[in-house]
């Protein structure tokens, strides 16, 4: 069945791929410690953006609460020119001195979030030049090491490729579930029957499913985990 035999070409090719994906990815001592630190540097960059934004956020809130509070305080220091009686004067005066006290308490933590969001601000341009360093040399060493292995990249660029071709004479939703199912399954989703049984999940196969595969008329899945089946 021509449909089978996509699906399985398929299988093969991605499993190639895997294998030659995860030679690339077995980097030297060298470029494996300035990838852990580009990603470090990267995570810092992450956290201290998020905290910088919340930051900002606080002193968005606390710049509004100030200006209200200065509006407060120059009403009531208006209101202390504008009385002439004394015990009207007295009152205001009270009023003055506790709208100062509330604009106090908002410009302290102001300051202090002002303060904090320059710090910040400095800390991830340091941050950044440290991960840009990191990556130019990780950039730097990973050509060399990708020439080194020049026969593996090439055989992923012909693999990927053929991916492309197998996967465009499948219907879109095929593929989609394929993917999702590797995904799921450790990457394999199109398995050989063995001794009766799925040698995916290990589970044997009823009569009528042993029957479906002789008949090789239509795709049988395996009613445990899914997989595409096939007779080798």
């Amino acid at each position: 069945m021509e449909h089978l035999a996509t699906l399985r070409d398929l299988q093969a090719t991605l499993d190639y791929l895997s294998t030659i994906q995860r030679e690339l990815s077995a980097l030297p001592p060298d470029l494996a410690a300035l990838d852990a630190k580009v990603k470090a540097a990267e995570k810092q960059i992450a956290d201290r953006t998020k905290s910088l934004e919340t930051t900002r956020a606080q002193l968005l809130v606390k710049s509004k609460e100030l200006v209200l509070a200065q509006k407060d305080e120059d009403r009531a220091r208006a209101a202390v020119k504008a009385t002439s009686q004394k015990v009207h004067y007295t009152s205001a005066i009270r009023e003055l001195d506790e709208k100062e006290r509330l604009r106090a308490s908002v410009a302290k933590p102001l300051k202090a979030l002002e303060a904090l969001a320059q710090s910040l601000e400095e800390t991830l341009a340091a941050l950044e030049l440290e991960r840009a360093a990191a990556q130019a040399q990780f950039d730097e060493l990973h050509a060399i090491f990708l020439e080194e292995h020049a026969n593996q990249v090439e055989g992923r660029k012909q693999l990927q490729t053929k991916q492309a071709d197998l996967e465009a004479r499948l219907q879109a939703h095929e593929v989609a579930r394929f993917h999702r199912l590797a995904n799921a399954r450790q990457g394999k989703v199109v398995v050989p029957v063995e001794n009766g049984a799925c040698t995916g999940c290990r589970v044997k196969l009823r009569s009528p499913l042993l029957f479906q595969l002789r008949e090789a008329k239509d795709l049988v899945i395996c009613e445990s985990c899914q997989r595409i089946l096939f007779l080798p």
